[in-house]
């Protein structure tokens, strides 16, 4: 199935900040279609409904990006029933769906149904894919990101550390993933009232991102206006 999140393996990081920081599309994932999840050859109609499935996703991807976020929430729950009823409740892909289902509910302002969802998901992708998986990853700096969002700094500033950690530890720390998710635990420094943690975070990262970006990279004039939005940074003139 192709990824059901709006391009965004972390799309719940920037739901509150204006502006987003631009998340290029992704590749698919590797597609997995031809089996049920205990083995069994899909039918048909099956696979129809997979690919009726990812359709929505594709859709309600495009709305979650232009603003339209009630309507992609609709899609994405019918999108989510699908692959449970096809696919079952654990397979990654339902996962997926799941994932971006609960970014648009706190996105729509449902925050406790999407932190709900979000807690949830994390805890099943860490018990199907394992701790350190890239997916997990995501899906934990999402629910560090919701955390914030709903109040909790103390709880997203933990999660914040151990997902820039991981992927610190996994990719290195100028990768554009863990910079994103430095960017987060600034946020969440921010949030909880550490405004030196937040400001000596957000300086290196803007540093790495200089560097290894360019200064004129999207992502890293995107990380200035996060900043900014957020109230830790202040363009000269």
């Amino acid at each position: 199935m192709p990824p059901v999140t709006p391009g965004h393996p972390d799309a719940a990081v920037e739901v509150d900040a204006p502006p987003q920081i631009p998340l290029p599309r992704m590749p698919p994932p590797a597609v997995r279609r031809d089996e049920e999840p205990g083995g069994a050859e899909l039918s048909g109609i099956a696979q129809a409904r997979v690919r009726e499935s990812a359709q929505r996703n594709a859709t309600a991807a495009d709305l979650f990006e232009t603003g339209r976020v009630d309507e992609a929430v609709l899609l994405f729950e019918q999108a989510l029933a699908s692959c449970r009823s096809t696919l079952g409740g654990e397979h990654p892909d339902t996962l997926t769906v799941a994932g971006n289902l609960g970014v648009a509910y706190v996105a729509a302002g449902n925050r406790r149904k999407g932190l709900k969802l979000i807690t949830s998901n994390l805890a099943a992708r860490v018990r199907v894919l394992g701790d350190t998986h890239p997916s997990t990853l995501a899906a934990r700096n999402a629910l560090a990101a919701a955390h914030r969002i709903t109040g909790d700094a103390d709880t997203a500033v933990s999660l914040a550390k151990q997902v820039v950690m991981q992927r610190t530890r996994a990719l290195g720390s100028t990768h554009l993933d863990t910079l994103r998710s430095r960017m987060g635990l600034a946020l969440a420094l921010a949030a909880a009232g550490d405004l030196t943690s937040a400001h000596r975070l957000l300086a290196s990262t803007m540093s790495d991102a200089e560097e290894s970006l360019g200064a004129e990279h999207e992502y890293t004039v995107a990380f200035v206006e996060c900043g900014e939005a957020a109230g830790l940074l202040r363009r000269e003139v």
